[in-house]
């Protein structure tokens, strides 16, 4: 039985799905790092314009899978937060693989050689999360607690947070969350196209 609440606002509830474990038959992810995104509240969500598109998932019941296309060739996930109608998600950036490690490095050697790759690497950033899952646009508005199972968060973790990755508005909102340390979280790009200058302090984060 799915024990994380979804109906809170991805911003809030960001930090509690750290440490929790992913699951997807034998792939179990430990999460490790995510961006919260706002819904119409926030000029960088895909929700900014209200429920149109690829939108229509993040407008609709929390606790279901929000899985988009990036780049027109990676597929991210999210967990749709909030009570249906405001919109908010979490972007799964980066996990430890802690179940099914040979069936993700095949998964990555799709792509390039995945079984030369550390370990740290496997599901570190959210196309390669993604890739490790096996999603497809076929997952998009899974329930959790079905196909995909979610286990709590074993024990607290020190948590950072900081501005989101390769985002061009809303760059300097500290809404990226990490385990503070961890080997498998994505290093901090800002994208080129970003207007504004960075908060002070946040490109390596500030604990919370």
């Amino acid at each position: 039985m799915q024990t994380i609440d979804f109906h809170r606002r991805a911003d809030e509830l960001a930090p509690a799905v750290l440490g929790a474990v992913l699951w997807r038959g034998p792939i179990g992810l430990r999460l490790t790092e995510v961006e919260a995104y706002l819904g119409p509240d926030d000029p960088a969500s895909h929700a900014y314009r209200g429920p149109r598109g690829r939108a229509v998932t993040m407008y609709g019941a929390p606790g279901r899978l929000y899985v988009f296309r990036s780049y027109g060739v990676h597929f991210a996930a999210n967990f749709v937060c909030s009570p249906a109608g405001q919109a908010s998600a979490i972007l799964l950036r980066a996990a430890e693989v802690v179940g099914g490690a040979e069936l993700a490095r095949e998964r990555r050697a799709v792509a390039r050689q995945g079984r030369d790759l550390p370990a740290t690497r496997l599901a570190s950033g959210p196309g390669n999360l993604g890739r490790v899952l096996g999603l497809s646009m076929a997952d998009d508005g899974a329930p959790l607690g079905e196909e995909f199972h979610l286990e709590p968060p074993a024990r607290p973790a020190a948590i950072a947070r900081g501005p989101r990755v390769g985002i061009s508005v809303a760059v300097d909102w500290p809404l990226r969350f990490w385990i503070a340390g961890d080997p498998t979280v994505s290093p901090y790009r800002r994208s080129p196209r970003a207007i504004g200058g960075n908060l002070p302090g946040n490109k390596d984060g500030a604990l919370l």
